[in-house]
């Protein structure tokens, strides 16, 4: 393991017992060590500032803490506040790992698999949840994002490929935690509000649709920056089939891919979904990648591997430009494309790009 550098963890006062595993940096003022820890959490003893006695806590991991709070039956009384703690990361890739690079410490996920690929280069998520097709729920988006935030804060990590464990990318949202929601319950609690996250990723997300991607699984893979899609790809919105419509944006980017006749068929029958070959025809997906689901994430990985050998700001000043213009008019987006396209020239990747063009070589690039 490299030096420390920060890694936030949620704190919050509670019970633990008390045998020390190790001690984390002093932080804001308040003095943290480990006293247990657990798949889930870590307890930890705090002393605060000119004080001689310490308070008990609970350490949660960000990604189990935010569970908790997404579930309406559970009540956390003994939580009086919140801190932030540090824990150990790799220095290099300022990202938390074990296994020689390919597992992340400190991320026990129990609804997807979080592993770094491609010499570390390529962040790939994969939805483990097969018996109910990879059905989006709360718990699994939380971890989800979490997982895109992790590698998005990596300055190794250039793009990031999510697919799906089985016969499914994603079937859709869990249908047994929305059907008994009020929609107060919805509007107060901003119910699916944390998928917006997804658009906050700097780095470009590679979406390798295997099976069905339908209704919240469409509109995931619409979140990402680009779709693969496999032979036995299927997009579709059936959300009216059960009384209600798209709520994750399914209306409003499925009519900009396949445009409007198309996306009102599928939204208003429920049905006539789209198939891979539909789908690249039509724009929604890149391409199609023949073979077997291995083959496909492959691909995605490679794609992914190759956008990480650009200048990773530059990849990330072009992500935003090509999202201006999709979200903006024409005339708004060029005016946002020019002035990013000015910013590039004051990178050094920018001097270094031009310069071994004209030098007739490859371009070393810094990410500065």
């Amino acid at each position: 393991m490299r030096p420390f550098v920060q890694y936030p963890l949620r704190a919050a006062l509670g019970h633990g017992n008390r045998r020390t595993l190790s001690s984390l940096r002093e932080l804001g003022g308040e003095r943290v060590s480990v006293v247990r820890s657990s798949s889930t959490e870590f307890g930890a003893n705090i002393q605060k500032p000119c004080s001689s006695s310490g308070h008990r806590c609970r350490v949660l991991s960000s990604n189990h803490y935010q569970m908790l709070l997404g579930r309406s039956e559970t009540t956390i009384p003994q939580f009086s506040r919140l801190i932030h703690v540090t824990k150990a990361v790799d220095q290099e890739g300022g990202i938390p790992v074990e296994d020689e690079g390919k597992k992340l410490v400190g991320k026990q996920y129990e609804c997807i698999h979080a592993d770094l690929v491609a010499d570390g280069d390529v962040g790939l998520i994969t939805l483990d949840r097969p018996k109910a097709l990879n059905a989006l729920s709360h718990a699994l988006m939380v971890e989800v994002v979490d997982a895109l935030q992790t590698f998005d804060a990596s300055t190794q990590v250039g793009a990031i490929v999510l697919t799906g464990k089985g016969k499914a990318f994603a079937a859709g949202a869990d249908i047994k935690e929305m059907k008994d929601k009020t929609m107060v319950d919805a509007y107060a609690s901003r119910f699916v509000g944390h998928w917006n996250a997804v658009t906050a990723i700097r780095k470009p997300i590679i979406a390798a649709v295997n099976g069905y991607a339908l209704g919240g699984g469409c509109e995931l893979a619409m979140l990402c920056d680009i779709i693969l899609a496999g032979e036995r790809a299927q997009f579709g919105q059936p959300e009216l089939n059960l009384g209600t419509i798209p709520g994750i944006g399914g209306t409003q980017r499925l009519i900009r891919e396949v445009g409007k006749s198309r996306a009102m068929e599928m939204i208003l029958t429920g049905k006539n979904f789209m198939g891979a070959q539909e789908a690249a025809q039509r724009g929604l997906a890149c391409r199609v990648v023949p073979g077997e689901d291995a083959a496909l994430v492959a691909e995605a990985i490679s794609l992914a591997k190759e956008i990480s050998k650009q200048s990773k700001p530059v990849v990330a000043i072009a992500k935003e430009a090509v999202n201006t213009a999709y979200e903006l008019g024409l005339t708004e987006g060029i005016k946002r494309e020019q002035i990013m396209f000015y910013a590039t020239f004051g990178l050094e990747d920018q001097k270094e790009g031009m310069s071994a063009f004209v030098d007739k070589r490859s371009p070393e690039f810094k990410d500065k």
